[in-house]
């Protein structure tokens, strides 16, 4: 099966063209790349891929997954149809950078290739079986029954790390197991998981554009940093991180604000942009700290510190952690940024090698011999995880 994924951001147009030979993905190919940046017409680019797809001899695609954001109570892996549009705009308010472009897609691609099949993988899928306790916040009942809660993004990226970890560390087992998880269900649950008698226990920090960090028990997420919207948890590129609710109307009043006045500045000049008053761009905020800028370097310890408190808490959650693990643009390529969060670890049984780290291999482990927990780091693959679950979701409607 030739499964396209379109990813789609508030400017840009990404894809990759996948050939699933075997339905656990074991065998996905990718044929073709491409992307586009400082987009304003989707159908225009959408049309100039399909044309660089087939001008390439790739002419026959059998099915378009989508890595969507959050559609509310609308979740997991399924056809991205009329009611997934709708989800989709209904929760703009939460994802404005990502809801729009997303139904702009899908409905171009509906227009455009109506007889291919849409699929949405939404990015809160891997958190449906997240406990009550770690997804409720402390409001009144009307306003969860209205939506407000924690969902967790990067749903796709944490979901590759759980299986590849389990890989990497001989638990073959639980990459089975958390490779299936959106076919098994409901009964891969974070409570049944709790019975293993040797459970694996990962804490998988996707640190790039934005962030977040999640805890991993045996596949299964049992809790992330990031809650109602990606906003929240970690400071952001340029979006506030967790933030006191009382600091809105105290805004607004002090500084004279309308509610879109906040909006934007915490969604657009807020995060490490906001802190460090340089750049959202963790290489620009690292070489201005590097000359001494003191608001580059608060911008770096606060985005430390913020991934060192969620890693404790997941430790702490879990009682203990067998591996650490790194990914994603930032995580992936910043040997001095994994120093850190492992710094003064080694009470906890999390020893790093620094000849490793600073080697930066592409998928590594930079545990020291004799550290209890491992480091690793893991590639990002979210449009692989999105190709597998369009063309199982494909196969299973065809049975």
């Amino acid at each position: 099966m030739r499964v396209l994924v379109a990813n789609l951001g508030s400017t840009s147009f990404k894809y990759r063209l996948y050939a699933i030979d075997g339905i656990d993905g074991a065998e996905a190919r990718m044929l073709a790349r491409g992307g586009f940046e400082r987009v304003t017409d989707y159908g225009a680019v959408i049309g100039q891929a399909m044309d660089e797809l087939a001008s390439a001899g790739h002419k026959t695609i059998d099915a378009v997954g989508f890595k969507t954001v959050l559609g509310g109570d609308i979740t997991g892996c399924l056809l991205a149809d009329e009611k997934v549009e709708q989800a989709l705009l209904a929760t703009a308010d939460l994802a404005p950078a990502h809801n729009p472009p997303y139904a702009a897609g899908i409905r171009t691609f509906r227009e455009r290739l109506p007889a291919v099949p849409r699929v949405a993988l939404f990015e809160t899928a891997f958190y449906q079986w997240v406990p009550p306790r770690a997804h409720r916040y402390a409001v009144p009942e009307a306003w969860y029954e209205a939506g407000i809660r924690r969902y967790g993004f990067h749903g796709a990226s944490h979901k590759f790390v759980a299986e590849r970890s389990a890989e990497l560390l001989g638990r073959a087992d639980i990459a089975t197991a958390a490779r299936n998880l959106y076919i098994a269900g409901p009964a891969a649950s974070p409570e049944s998981a709790t019975q293993n008698p040797k459970p694996l226990r990962v804490i998988s920090c996707h640190l790039g554009g934005s962030s977040s960090v999640t805890g991993i028990r045996d596949g299964v997420a049992i809790g992330t940093s990031m809650g109602l919207s990606p906003q929240s948890g970690l400071p952001q590129n340029n979006r506030v991180g967790d933030l006191d609710s009382g600091a809105i109307p105290c805004a607004m009043r002090r500084l004279g604000l309308s509610l879109a006045d906040v909006e934007k500045q915490l969604t657009r000049e807020s995060g490490l942009l906001g802190l460090s008053g340089v750049s959202n761009d963790v290489r620009d905020i690292k070489t201005a700290a590097d000359k001494g800028d003191a608001r580059a370097r608060l911008a770096l310890d606060a985005f430390v510190h913020g991934i060192r408190h969620w890693v404790g808490a997941f430790w702490l959650e879990m009682g203990g952690c067998d591996a650490l693990v790194f990914t994603a643009g930032i995580g992936e390529n910043n040997p001095w940024l994994r120093a850190a969060v492992c710094e003064n670890l080694a009470e906890l049984g999390l020893v790093p090698d620094p000849a490793k780290n600073a080697a930066n291999a592409t998928e590594q482990n930079l545990a020291a011999a004799g550290s209890r927990a491992q480091i690793l780091v893991i590639p990002a693959n979210e449009e692989l995880v999105v190709a597998r679950e369009t063309a199982r979701l494909i196969t299973s409607l065809k049975k």
